[in-house]
């Protein structure tokens, strides 16, 4: 630890590892916005043939909505306006054709006054911390940023990516099921079904889907949402899961109230329109923040958006390590160019 910054580290380039380290620099670090974990600096040997590994700084943040979620319960405007945060995030991820793929709550990092922040698990946040009123802390001076974009893929329209698109994909609790049941070509709404299920687990404190394999998921999936329509059934292109699903008995859609009845309204009608089976009809981002429930949050000028969308002319793949290397190296060169020349508050 270096004085308010933490050392992480970023990856051994072997292997994986390498593929992931060059998904994280280019994805994310490279841009910096507001919403993004303030990388503070990149360390790796000076010379490319000497670096074996890669180091990062980055800001200290003393705990995670997972570990806060263990020890409080959470009051409905903390609720919202983390929410909001989670959701101003993912705007500006998928503004750069990004698919995110593992929002979780242990990704969401938070700080003593009530800030919140996605990030590297690898931070080791320490503790329970007491949560002081929203209103007290004051709103704009809490930052939210997402980070651990390791399962992290660009969905860029002119390029072919279904060689990335894979069912191994999130924390199975979060996961949406047309990744388990397409396996590939899935958009964004994976994350925003991912962000219903942290909604959910803020409302009650435990997992809305804590499912114990791949079919018991599903099964936790449908005892809440009811059977798939037909509709639904028509976007799965799978034959075997389809028919897997039709043969399934019929099973009702529990009400959301019965779930969570002291719950607002407003956060229930949300978390419905998140957690829709069909990835179609569920809601995109921007409509999400619109919703009636973040109304008091809600401000699109102050919604930072990507400048550039992010485009692979390359299946990273397979790349060879050595060329990941290279690629990895000249952005960490690229990094020290852009930022560290910056002054920094």
């Amino acid at each position: 630890m270096l004085g308010h910054c933490v050392l992480s580290g970023l990856a051994h380039l072997s292997g994986n590892s390498a593929t992931v380290a060059f998904q994280l620099l280019t994805i994310v670090w490279m841009e910096q916005p507001p919403l993004i974990i303030d990388i503070r600096d990149i360390l790796r040997a000076t010379t490319i043939d000497q670096m074996r590994d890669v180091y990062i700084v980055q800001c200290l943040m003393e705990t995670d909505l997972y570990k806060l979620l263990k020890t409080q319960r959470l009051s409905n405007d903390h609720i919202c306006y983390f929410l909001y945060q989670i959701l101003r995030g993912l705007k500006y991820i998928h503004s750069a054709n990004v698919l995110h793929r593992d929002l979780k709550p242990s990704n969401l990092l938070l700080n003593t006054t009530c800030d919140l922040k996605a990030c590297v698990a690898s931070t080791e946040p320490k503790g329970p911390m007491p949560l002081s009123p929203i209103r007290a802390t004051g709103l704009r001076c809490c930052l939210m940023t997402i980070c651990d974009f390791g399962l992290a893929r660009v969905a860029d329209p002119d390029h072919d990516h279904t060689g990335f698109l894979t069912e191994y994909v999130a924390t199975r609790w979060y996961r949406a099921p047309e990744i388990m049941l397409n396996s590939k070509g899935y958009t964004k709404s994976i994350d925003i079904w991912s962000v219903g299920c942290i909604l959910a687990e803020m409302l009650s404190n435990r997992p809305i889907f804590p499912g114990k394999h791949y079919l018991d998921q599903l099964n936790h999936i449908l005892g809440v949402l009811g059977s798939p329509t037909q509709e639904d059934l028509e976007c799965i292109i799978n034959e075997k899961a389809r028919s897997y699903l039709q043969s399934l008995p019929f099973k009702p859609k529990v009400p959301w109230t019965k779930l969570f009845p002291n719950a607002d309204p407003k956060a229930l009608d949300l978390l419905d329109k998140m957690l829709t089976f069909n990835p179609h009809n569920r809601i995109g981002v921007e409509d999400a923040l619109a919703h009636p429930y973040l109304e008091q949050y809600y401000d699109p000028a102050d919604e930072p958006v990507s400048e550039e969308p992010f485009r692979f002319i390359m299946e990273l793949d397979d790349l060879p390590k050595e060329t990941l290397k290279k690629y990895i190296f000249e952005e960490t060169v690229l990094f020290k160019e852009k930022y560290l020349e910056q002054p920094r508050m």
